[in-house]
C-alpha cells in the first residue's frame, strides 16, 4: 500500500519546501504556538481529500523534529489530505489502531533516551506489543553521532514498529546533527510520496556572521575542563535580533561546516549581547573539540563567528510564565537558567528556587555575584548549592533536591514548574529519579503532559 495517493499530493512537494523553511523562521513562532494550542489529536482542516487522516507524530527535545513535523503536516493538508498531528507522548494505541499511514519524526536525548514528549509513549506503549500489520510508516530520526547511541530512540522506535508488523515505506533516515544531505534524502522521499522527483533542496535559515567581542576564563583553578564566558554581537553592528530565555544558538566552526553545535543562550537581547558559557571538550586523543575549541581558543577577539538562533519552544516559559519556578542545573547548564532568571526579574516574578551544582565553590560557582545578589534581593526565594568536591562525600543537585522533598511537594502543589538544564547522562536521570520518588511516577508523567517539567539536557 502506498503511503499516500500521489494524485492527491502532486502539489505537496513545493509547499513542503516553502513551509519547512518558514517553519524554522522566528517570524512564525506565533503561528506554531496557535497550532500547538489546538487539541493535540485534532485533525487539521481536511480540505478536499477523503479517507482516514495521515498520522504525523513527533518526539522533539529542542524543537527541530517538531518543526519538521509541522512542515510535513501542513504540506499534506495543503494537498487536501486530512492530517492528524500529535506529540508522540500523547499518541495512544487506539490512534495507532485507527491509522493506516503514519510519519514519525523523532530525536534522541542523551545516550539513546526519548525526548520528554516521547517518554510516556516509550514507557507505556513500546514496552508492550500491538497489532500493527495494517500500518505503513516513514521515519526520520535526529541525533548526534558524538554520542555512543546515535539515534538510539529513533532506532528503537523503528525496531518496535517492525516487530509489531508495521511496514516501512523506506529505510529510516538518520540525521546527524542537522546534516543537510540527510535532510535532503528526507525531502526526496517526501517528494517521491508526493509523486514528483523535482523538489528543490530543503535549506534552513542562513547562518549569519557575529563578532566575538569578549571572552574570559570563567573557572580559573578548576579541577574540571576550562569553561569560558563568551560574548557575541552582530558583525555588521545591526541591532540584536529577538530571542527568549530558553533559546539556543547553532554555531558552525570553519573546520566542520556540516555539523553545527548548539549552546544555551545565557542572556536576553536587552543586555545588548549574546552570552554563552562554553566548556572545552576534548577527544580521546586530547584534541580540542571543533566547536568548543573554536569559540574558546581558536577564534581571536573580533573574529567572525557563523551562527543562527534556534527557538527552543520546549524550554521557554510559555504557559509557565507566572508560575513558581524550580530551576535545577549543573555545570554550564546554569547558562540557560541565568537567562530565565533575568526574564523572571524583568517580569517581577520572585517565586524562584535555584538548585545549582559544580565541583568547587571557589572555582566553579558560575555567575556567583549575580546569583547571590538575586538571593539577597529576593528574586530567589530559595537557593541550594551542591559543590561535589568541597565535602568528604560528594554532594550533587539530586541530593539537595531529595533533602528538600517536603518543599518540592509544596511548590508543586502551588503550581510550580520544573526546568532542568545540564548533563543528560548523570545529573538529569538522577534528578528525574528523585522527582519520581518524591511525587510518584504518575504525578511526574502528569507534569510532563502539562508542560510543567521541561529539560534542556546534553
Amino acid at each position: 500500500m502506498p503511503l499516500l495517493e500521489p494524485n492527491r499530493l502532486a502539489a505537496a512537494g513545493l509547499v513542503l519546501l516553502v513551509y519547512a523553511t518558514l517553519c524554522l523562521a522566528i517570524g512564525l513562532r506565533e503561528r506554531r504556538r496557535r497550532l500547538r494550542a489546538a487539541h493535540a489529536a485534532a485533525v487539521l482542516a481536511p480540505g478536499a481529500g477523503s479517507g482516514k487522516p495521515v498520522l504525523v507524530s513527533y518526539a522533539s527535545q529542542t524543537g527541530f523534529a517538531e518543526q519538521l513535523a509541522h512542515a510535513a503536516a501542513e504540506a499534506l493538508q495543503a494537498a487536501g489530505t486530512p492530517t492528524r498531528l500529535i506529540p508522540l507522548g500523547q499518541l495512544t494505541p487506539g490512534m495507532l489502531a485507527d491509522s493506516e499511514e503514519a510519519l514519525f519524526l523523532v530525536s534522541t536525548c542523551g545516550e539513546g533516551d526519548p525526548p520528554d514528549n516521547g517518554a510516556l509513549f516509550a514507557r507505556r506503549i513500546m514496552a508492550g506489543k500491538l497489532p500493527l500489520a495494517h500500518l505503513h510508516y516513514g521515519l526520520l530520526a535526529l541525533g548526534d553521532s558524538e554520542y555512543a547511541h546515535f539515534c538510539g530512540f529513533g532506532r528503537a522506535l523503528d525496531d518496535w514498529l517492525r516487530h509489531n508488523g508495521a511496514h516501512a515505506i523506506f529505510p529510516a533516515i538518520e540525521v546527524d546533527n542537522g546534516n543537510t544531505a540527510a535532510l535532503q534524502r528526507w525531502q526526496h522521499e517526501l517528494g517521491h510520496i508526493a509523486g514528483t522527483g523535482d523538489l528543490p533542496d530543503w535549506r534552513g535559515p542562513a547562518y549569519e556572521n557575529w563578532r566575538l567581542s569578549a571572552r574570559r576564563l570563567a573557572n580559573p583553578g578548576s579541577a574540571g575542563e576550562p569553561a569560558f564566558h563568551v560574548e557575541l554581537v552582530p558583525a555588521d553592528g545591526a541591532p540584536l535580533p529577538s530571542w527568549e530565555a530558553g533559546d539556543l544558538v547553532q554555531v558552525l566552526a570553519p573546520a566542520d561546516l556540516e555539523r553545527p553545535r548548539e549552546y544555551s543562550i545565557a542572556s536576553l537581547p536587552q543586555e545588548g549581547r549574546l552570552l554563552l558559557l562554553v566548556r572545552q571538550q576534548r577527544g580521546a586523543d586530547g584534541a580540542l573539540g571543533v566547536a568548543s575549541g573554536w569559540l574558546t581558543e581558536g577564534a581571536g577577539i573580533g573574529t567572525a563567528i557563523a551562527l543562527r538562533l534556534r527557538p527552543h519552544e520546549n524550554f521557554r516559559l510559555g504557559a509557565n510564565a507566572g508560575r513558581p519556578l524550580i530551576l535545577v542545573g549543573n555545570g554550564t547548564g546554569i547558562a540557560g537558567l541565568r537567562a530565565h532568571l533575568h526574564q523572571r526579574e524583568q517580569r517581577g516574578e520572585h517565586r524562584n528556587w535555584l538548585i545549582f551544582g559544580e565541583r568547587n565553590a571557589a572555582a566553579d560557582f558560575h555567575y556567583r555575584k549575580e546569583v547571590l545578589d538575586w538571593q539577597q534581593r529576593g528574586l530567589l526565594a530559595r537557593l541550594d548549592l551542591a559543590f561535589s568536591r568541597d565535602s568528604a562525600e560528594p554532594v550533587y543537585v539530586q541530593h539537595r533536591l531529595a533533602d528538600a522533598a517536603a518543599e518540592l511537594r509544596q511548590w508543586l502543589e502551588e503550581g510550580a514548574a520544573i526546568y532542568v538544564c545540564g548533563n543528560a547522562v548523570g545529573m538529569a536521570p538522577a534528578v528525574d529519579a528523585v522527582i519520581s520518588r518524591v511525587i510518584g511516577e504518575e504525578a511526574r508523567d502528569e507534569l510532563i503532559a502539562q508542560g510543567r517539567y521541561r529539560r534542556d539536557v546534553y
